[in-house]
């Protein structure tokens, strides 16, 4: 085992918390799932850049998975990913298992209403209550000056911010960019689950969404027909199942018919073995 600080219990990061902050520390967040590849690491260069002291979190959250879905064969590499965190750096990590987040009779869960329930929240149902209610936990628990989230997850840290501001919550949400691979696939735990036939497939949603940001970019201004040709490219790409593919206003995530300052291309789809995601911010 990786010699880093490993902590288990929610009383023992409050107090190495506290230790830091006495000694006037900055502190810096990171949660995950574990399974941790070079888009998390570069969160954890981030936290280092602005932070004294990083905090990472590795727990496979139940609550944000549904019926069907990959709870019990999502990776858990948990030595390798405290051999990660010990080379970039990270000050501690904790570990919980379900019964230290969720103990007997737990029953307060977060709902951020409106945007939670469109796009990921109308294909995964109660999964953003689920984000919600254990980032909530994580930041009391950890009481951090910032948190750190990739731009990946588009929905989810823009829900996290309105939660935030919401419920007044005094941390800073920090939101890196998206890591991806030499030809563009966007870094996922999940991309593990590809077989090479399947991941050469999936080359064609990163290109499809990219493709409709430079049109953007070129002044096309009919945004139904430019989601019109995404949806066209990628239900008739053998192997792909599509979710969805849409254009919003990249700071309310409302539908839009015509350009504004601020857009994102989100889009979600189904291959055999898994279901990704991505987005372009224009």
């Amino acid at each position: 085992m990786p010699d880093i600080q490993v902590l288990n219990t929610i009383d023992e990061v409050r107090a190495c918390v506290r230790s830091w902050r006495e000694a006037g520390n900055r502190v810096g967040l990171v949660p995950t799932m574990g399974a941790l590849h070079d888009g998390h690491m570069s969160l954890v260069q981030a936290a280092r850049e602005q932070c004294d002291r990083v905090l990472v979190t590795i727990f496979v959250n139940p609550t944000q998975f549904g019926p069907g879905e990959d709870l019990e064969r999502y990776p858990r590499t948990l030595e390798a990913d405290l051999q990660l965190c010990e080379e970039a750096g990270v000050t501690a990590v904790f570990v919980p298992d379900n019964d230290e987040m969720y103990p007997e009779h737990f029953t307060t869960y977060v709902d951020v209403e409106g945007i939670s329930s469109e796009l990921e929240g109308s294909h995964r149902d109660g999964h953003f209550r689920g984000v919600t209610t254990v980032v909530l936990k994580l930041f009391l628990i950890a009481q951090a000056d910032y948190a750190f989230f990739g731009a990946k997850d588009y929905q989810q840290q823009l829900l996290i911010r309105l939660m935030c501001r919401d419920l007044n919550v005094p941390i800073e949400i920090v939101t890196c960019p998206t890591v991806r691979e030499a030809d563009g696939l966007a870094l996922s735990s999940r991309n593990r689950y590809l077989s090479a036939s399947e991941r050469e497939t999936a080359l064609v949603f990163p290109q499809t969404l990219q493709r409709a940001a430079e049109w953007l970019k070129a002044g096309v201004s009919d945004i139904a027909d430019i989601e019109k040709e995404m949806r066209q490219t990628l239900t008739e790409t053998p192997g792909i199942e599509l979710d969805y593919a849409v254009i919003r206003d990249a700071v309310t995530l409302k539908e839009i018919d015509q350009p504004v300052e601020q857009m994102v291309i989100l889009g979600a789809i189904r291959l055999p073995s898994v279901r990704l995601i991505d987005n372009v911010v224009v």
